[in-house]
């Protein structure tokens, strides 16, 4: 009987696909004023019956388009957009496979009198200037679906597991609501908690600062902004989501979040915690059901954040919570105001193990570790932006904010250092146990004015920042040397820490048209102070008093870093319909002073002078097609810590001597950068590549005495470069109107040269790297979606001395990602990852099996999920992992989170309608 219905499914499939027919229209866009082609004309076809869009393609600069397609229609509405011309309206017969218009489509200029035509149809893609526009009820999605389903709809753009995005290649780095920001810098909260149905438009435009957007100058043209449009009939009311989830081996998860909007005010509440290592905001979905963000950072003060957000997440097992509230509001014309507040707090465990071997040109050791971290941090953080428009010409933009952090963790380890023949050189113990406070204070404040019509303006930035970091640690270790016992050193001590800095900087800019609105000289003076001060005093623990109070002044320090300069600068900006170009050059004063209080002979200082470069060149083929091309030349001071000309011994096993004599850094870098997006055929194509060359690179020089111990001291090099380059080729194709295919493929590789010393003597290593990728995607509109993806990432070390072997080692990643949506209100996913690492040392696990599944199940009409996780179902999860550099392989395997099973439920409201209108959702949410 299956077999029957199967073979029935196949005959009516097949006999449906015979009547699609497929086309191809051409044709030409022609201003009826001027007789002119028009460029980026948007060109779609409708169903008549019922609006559904067919294709749509954008005019070349000649105003020639094609349209390919397929349908069952015997005729389609074509229709054409362009900005300040009235849109145009015409049947097409689709009567043969290849159909000309005879005469070219001419546009009327747009006036009153054109009031009378009315056309239904808002066209799907809108060029106006610097920015792309879609239309989003042009694009179907799933019912209930997000943004983040709508944004990977449109074409060009790609969302990653992480929620990151990128538009014809480039990165979105900002993403608003209205014009405004939304929640912070996580785009992920509005990405997916905002559903497709209140957007009107997504807009797509160059990243630019608020003096930038109002003194109508050019931005970021590597970075993307994303600005979603709601309609004014849907930006009244409340929406939100709530969720809770527990499972297997204690595992849970909970997360919310309250929206109100009211026209320009905007007021949302969220919070939420798990011991799932996800950032707080899961909400029992699938999408972002396993794990954190793209990037975690954690530092010594405490602190610690994903991405631009801090969301308490940490290495190893994290149980996290989270709490914020968000505000934004206009007061009348002249004023906007946007603050939000956040609370992050997390727990983390990790157990770590580490084998090292170390290779330098006179000898080759082997270190040993294993490590375990147990912390607690708890993070305050405020924003606010205040945006004071005088007039039209006038703008002040003021940014405070604050944040306090408080961190507890016990660090403790095991490490054996041995000799090539594997006999022990040295062996310790460490028991470290912390506590510090941080506290810091930020403000921004931007005065913009503009002067006339021909794009004169001038710009103020006054940036100021205190940063204060105080703690305790309390220390006890052992190291032993074998054979040379008079070495042995024992600790037990404990150091009180203070560490403060503070910076002001300030710059002036005026900007001169030469060419009204096209060509400019820009005149800037900048000056920024820095001022580091290190507070460290150590007491060894006295055996008569049986307090912490001798105090040991090898280990304690007193110091004060300065870092001063002043740059004037001058550049020429030529701005033009097709292109920008733009040269700046600067000199730098540059005064570096250290003082050390505790040891006043160390004390030094320096001045330097440099040259800095910069300059851009971006050609735009067309809307869819542009190169770019950045030549700079910058200059970095050296750290603190390699210019502290002192013997610091807190590590017995490495003595730090810092070098006071060292100078400024030197890096020359271009970057060309190449996009192509073909909104017709679906192919996208993008190259970029850099290249740095570094002069006078600050590099360590290591001593090993017959202990196996080292004196680590500074000097500056030449010779270091570093260079990469990628690419990535998309093409998505239509198999008919429910099945669609994309093909993704993708490299990415790397080329890096370093100056090293050891013992004194120099030596060169190069590392190589190259990871290809290729990934395809098969989607049946409402019932499938398959995406298998493979990686390979190969990398090689060499040397130029003879005692190094070259390295290679090799990984592979298999990924396969399945999702069912029948019956309609149940998904399915799957994500199984398969990893292998035959180069780790013996003992690590090489391959490993990751397989997550997920059932959701809606119900409450749409409003309601049930969903059942099972992660990592094989039990395999692992993150051994290899790195290499210019003198060590080292692999790594630690804590990891493991198998376990979850029930979640996660509910949404939303009140958002006309005025006087509430759709289905909670009664009782409301500010």
């Amino acid at each position: 009987m299956r077999i029957g219905f199967f073979l029935l499914f196949l005959l009516l499939t097949a006999t449906v696909q015979s009547q699609i027919k497929p086309f191809e229209i051409t044709g030409q866009i022609v201003a009826s004023d001027t007789g002119e082609p028009l460029e980026s004309a948007t060109v779609y076809l409708e169903r008549e019956r019922d609006s559904t869009l067919n294709t749509y393609t954008i005019s070349d600069k000649n105003g020639n388009f094609e349209l390919f397609g397929k349908t069952y229609e015997e005729k389609l509405s074509l229709f054409v957009s362009y900005v300040g011309y009235a849109p145009h309206k015409q049947i097409v017969a689709i009567n043969a496979e290849k159909i000309e218009l005879d005469e070219p489509i001419a546009l009327l200029l747009d006036s009153n009198a054109l009031d009378e035509i009315v056309i239904r149809s808002v066209a799907p893609i809108t060029i106006k200037k610097d920015t792309l526009e879609f239309n989003a009820a042009s694009f179907k999605t799933r019912a209930g679906a997000t943004v983040e389903d709508l944004l990977k709809e449109l074409p060009g753009v790609e969302v990653d597991l992480e929620g990151n995005i990128t538009v014809n290649g480039k990165p979105v780095n900002k993403l608003l609501v209205n014009g405004k920001p939304f929640f912070g810098d996580d785009p992920t909260i509005a990405t997916r908690n905002l559903t497709k149905e209140m957007i009107e438009k997504v807009q797509v435009m160059d990243t630019k600062t608020d003096a930038e957007a109002f003194t109508d100058e050019e931005g970021d043209q590597e970075n993307k902004t994303v600005n979603l449009t709601i309609s004014e009939e849907k930006n009244k009311g409340t929406f939100g989501r709530l969720s809770a989830g527990g499972g297997t081996d204690e595992r849970f998860e909970y997360a919310g979040i309250v929206n109100r909007f009211d026209g320009d005010r905007r007021l949302s509440v969220l919070g939420g915690g798990n011991n799932t290592n996800s950032p707080g905001f899961s909400f029992g979905e699938i999408q972002k059901m396993f794990g954190g963000g793209s990037m975690v950072m954690m530092n010594s003060s405490g602190g610690f954040q994903i991405d631009d957000k801090a969301f308490g997440f940490g290495k190893g097992i994290v149980n996290s919570r989270s709490a914020g509230a968000s505000f934004a509001d206009a007061y009348g014309e002249k004023m906007d105001l946007s603050a939000d507040y956040f609370y992050s707090g997390a727990n983390s465990m990790d157990d770590e193990t580490i084998e090292r071997e170390n290779i330098f040109p006179d000898t080759r050791f082997f270190t040993n570790s294993t490590a375990s971290t147990r912390q607690n941090n708890d993070l305050h953080s405020s924003n606010m932006k205040f945006d004071v428009k005088i007039d039209s010409t006038f703008l002040i933009n003021i940014k405070p904010s604050i944040s306090y952090g408080t961190t507890e963790s016990i660090h403790m380890r095991d490490e054996v250092t041995l000799t090539e023949n594997g006999e022990t050189t040295n062996q310790s113990t460490l028991d470290n146990r912390t506590n510090s406070t941080s506290k810091v204070f930020k403000n921004a404040l931007d005065i913009t004015k503009r002067f006339g019509d021909r794009g004169a303006s001038l710009a103020v930035n006054i940036n100021n920042e205190w940063n204060d970091l105080e703690g305790s640690d309390l220390l006890n270790s052992e190291t032993i040397f074998t054979g040379d016992p008079l070495n042995d050193e024992i600790r037990n001590q404990l150091t009180d820490r203070n560490q403060t800095f503070n910076s002001f900087f300030g710059s002036v800019r005026y900007n001169i048209p030469i060419v009204a609105k096209e060509v400019f000289i820009d005149l800037r003076y900048s000056y920024r102070a820095d001022t580091r001060k290190s507070l460290r005093s150590t007491f060894d623990f006295n055996e008569n008093t049986q307090e912490y109070d001798d105090f040991n002044s090898l280990l304690s320090t007193d110091f004060i870093f300065k870092n001063n300069r002043s740059t004037p600068a001058i550049g020429l900006t030529i701005r033009k319909e097709d292109y920008t170009f733009s040269v700046s050059g600067s000199y730098m004063n540059r005064v570096l002073e250290t003082t050390d209080k505790l040891r006043p002979g160390l004390s030094a200082k320096q001045e330097f002078e440099a040259l800095e470069y910069n300059t851009f060149f971006n050609y735009r083929f067309s809307p869819q097609k542009s190169v770019y091309f950045n030549y700079s030349l910058n200059n970095s001071p050296p750290t603190l810590e390699q210019l502290q000309p002192f013997e610091d011994v807190s590590d017995p096993l490495n003595t730090i001597i810092g070098n006071p004599d060292l100078e400024p850094i030197n890096t020359h870098r271009a970057y060309v950068s190449y996009n192509n997006y073909d909104f017709q055929k679906g192919t996208g194509v993008n190259f970029y590549s850099n290249f740095s060359i570094v002069n006078n690179q600050v590099t360590p020089i290591i001593f090993f005495d017959e202990n196996l111990k080292r004196t680590t001291t500074y000097t500056n090099v030449n010779g270091n470069y570093n260079g990469y380059l990628g690419g990535n080729y998309s093409k998505s194709i239509k198999l008919d109107t429910i099945h669609t295919l994309k093909v993704n493929a993708g490299i990415w590789g790397n080329l890096t040269k370093a100056i090293n010393f050891n013992n004194d003597e120099k030596f060169a290593s190069k590392f190589i790297s190259l990871t290809p990728n290729v990934g395809f995607t098969y989607n049946w509109k409402d019932v499938l979606e398959i995406k298998p993806s493979y990686r390979l990432s190969f990398n090689k070390n060499e040397y130029d001395i003879d005692i190094f072997e070259e390295e290679e080692f090799i990984s592979h990643n298999l990924r396969f990602q399945t999702a069912t949506f029948l019956p309609k209100n149940l998904e399915w996913r799957n994500d199984i990852n398969y990893n292998y690492n035959p180069n780790v040392a013996a003992g690590f696990q090489r391959s490993s099996w990751f397989w997550n599944s997920t059932l959701a199940y809606t119900i409450l009409n749409d409003r309601g999920i049930i969903t059942v996780k099972a992660y990592d179902l094989l039990n395999q999860n692992t993150n051994a992992r290899r790195s290499v550099s210019q003198n060590y392989i080292q692999d790594v395997q630690s804590t990891v989170l493991q198998q376990y099973f979850m029930v979640s439920f996660s509910w949404k409201f939303n009140t958002l309608g006309k005025k006087g209108e509430t759709q289905t959702g909670s009664p009782f949410f409301f500010f």
